[in-house]
This record gives C-alpha cells, sequence and structure tokens, in this order.
C-alpha cells in the first residue's frame, strides 16, 4: 500500500515505521521533521524506515524526529521487528537486521491476539575505548572522568552500544535537572558526533532507574539503547549483577550483560495506529 505507515511504541517512546518501497515522496530532513511534529504531522520520536539489505533479512534507517540519522535504537528495533512480524516480512521469529550500528538478531518472545509483544534483540558488544564512542578523553576509556559543564561539573562515563552514550550516575534523579542539561551535554564539544544522555540511579544489584535525554529528540519516557549503555556502565563500574531491570519513567526492560560484553534486551511493544500519509500532508513536504 502506498505511502503506509505504523505507528508503534515502545515503553512510550513511539516511532513511525514506514518502508522505502512503498513511499511516493523523498525523505528529506523537511519531510522527517514535518511528518514527527505532532501539530503539522503524525508526532513522533523518529521514522523507522524499512530498507534493503546484502547483509541481514532486513535492513533498517533511523531517523530522528530533528532530521539527523542514529546508528541504532533498542526500542526501535523492537517496534521495527513487531512490524516485520505483524505485517508478514518476516516468516519465522528469529531474524537479523542490519542497522548503520551494526547487525542485531530480534527474536519475538511472546505474542498477543497473533501480534508480536514481547521482543529480544542480541545488540551486539558495548565498546568503552574513547575514540571508537567517540569522545574527545585523554585516557583509552571515559569512566568517571570530569564534564564541565557552564556552571556546573558531572562525573561522566561514556559508551557505546552502536550509538554514543553519557552516563552520568546520582544519588537522587530530577526530572528537571535532566530537561535544563541535557542539551548542553548532548551538545559539548567532547562529544564530537554528539551524544545520548543519562542520569541514572542504583537501586539495588539488579535494578537501576534511569531519566534519559536522547540525541536529536531531547527528554524521552524510555530508550532501549540508553538502557544498555546505563547497564554496561554500572556493571563496568561493579555497582550491580550483570542481569538487570532498568527502570524508566515509560516502563521496565530486562538486560542482560556478558562476561565479553555482549548485551540481550528483552521488553514490550505496542502497536497505536496504522494508516496511509494524505495527500496534503504529502503536497505539505
Amino acid at each position: 500500500m502506498q505511502n503506509f505507515f505504523v505507528k508503534t511504541h515502545g515503553l512510550g517512546n513511539d516511532y513511525i515505521v514506514l518502508n522505502q518501497d512503498e513511499i511516493s515522496f523523498e525523505l528529506t530532513k523537511q519531510a522527517i521533521v514535518r511528518i514527527c511534529d505532532v501539530h503539522f504531522g503524525i508526532g513522533s520520536d523518529g521514522i523507522l524506515l524499512k530498507v534493503s539489505s546484502s547483509k541481514a533479512d532486513f535492513g533498517l534507517r533511523i531517523l530522528n524526529p530533528d532530521g539527523s540519522e542514529a546508528e541504532k535504537s533498542g526500542n526501535g528495533l523492537r517496534i521495527f521487528a513487531k512490524y516485520l512480524y505483524d505485517y508478514g516480512f518476516a516468516s519465522e521469529k528469529t531474524f537479523s537486521i542490519e542497522t548503520p550500528g551494526g547487525l542485531v538478531k530480534a527474536k519475538i518472545i511472546e505474542e498477543k491476539d497473533g501480534k508480536a509483544f514481547l521482543i529480544k534483540v542480541d545488540m551486539g558488544k558495548a565498546i568503552f575505548e574513547s575514540k571508537k564512542i567517540p569522545v574527545n578523553c585523554e585516557n583509552n576509556e571515559c569512566i568517571g572522568e570530569t564534564l564541565q559543564l557552564a556552571d556546573r561539573k558531572y562525573e561522566m562515563n561514556c559508551v557505546s552500544v552502536g550509538n554514543p552514550h553519557c552516563i552520568i550516575l546520582k544519588d537522587e534523579l530530577s526530572e528537571d535537572e535532566i530537561k535544563t542539561y541535557g542539551s548542553e551535554i548532548e551538545n559539548h564539544k567532547m562529544f564530537p558526533n554528539r551524544i545520548n544522555v543519562q542520569f541514572a540511579k542504583v537501586v539495588s544489584p539488579n535494578e537501576v532507574e534511569v531519566l534519559i535525554w536522547e540525541r536529536g529528540a531531547g527528554w524521552t519516557l524510555a530508550s532501549g539503547s540508553s538502557s544498555c549503555a546505563v547497564a554496561c556502565t554500572v556493571v563496568k563500574r561493579g555497582l550491580t549483577d550483570r542481569k538487570l531491570t532498568i527502570k524508566m519513567p515509560g516502563g521496565d526492560l530486562k538486560i542482560e550483560i556478558d562476561e565479553d560484553w555482549a548485551i540481550r534486551m528483552t521488553g514490550e511493544v505496542r502497536e497505536i495506529c496504522s494508516g496511509t500519509l494524505s495527500n496534503e500532508l504529502l503536497q505539505d513536504l
């Protein structure tokens, strides 16, 4: 169906899914911004675009609401996996997806009324090497380093899980604080490709609370890659076990970290709506 879309959320983090083979327009930066706008478009935290792949069963591009492109998204991958399964592209419950941040494997764990509900994604391995994240840090690993802002300092921990993350461990979490400083951290000169930001509080050896400022999207209720990055950081710091529940305002994700830093993420996804982009919207793009 031409210009067909599906809108789905993972713990309140919502994406629009489009198929490159089915859209009649060029998905320019202007078009991405307009479609993601809650007032002038459909409204979402980004667009997932199904593309062809020579390396995996399916290919995925992840487009942020500001028009930039992300390397990887944990919630986005689960949402995309549900789309592939529910709409008949994937005939099996396990399949591979190529993203700019690497290859991943998705598995449908549980269905409801014949639709994918609980999905596990192998997210690849965590990378702590500063140059590969990337972060402009003098040390090989940016763990427990100082981040100087205009009016305060933070102790930061940086990791890549296919996309870059800056994790700040806190005794108490404040939405106002991350909304105030998230953009400044995201765009700090230490991060040449900008960065995703998480404030995290360790509650127990197997539970961590997290607030998220997402690169290119801002404040968000949940993020799969952010959950993976936080889990890897607290394990790296010796603060938790390797099997964790990451608790976010939008809900919880289960994260497992292997000894070689391979990451597995499990969480729910739910479709919100589906339809076709109107001719009037397409004219405005």
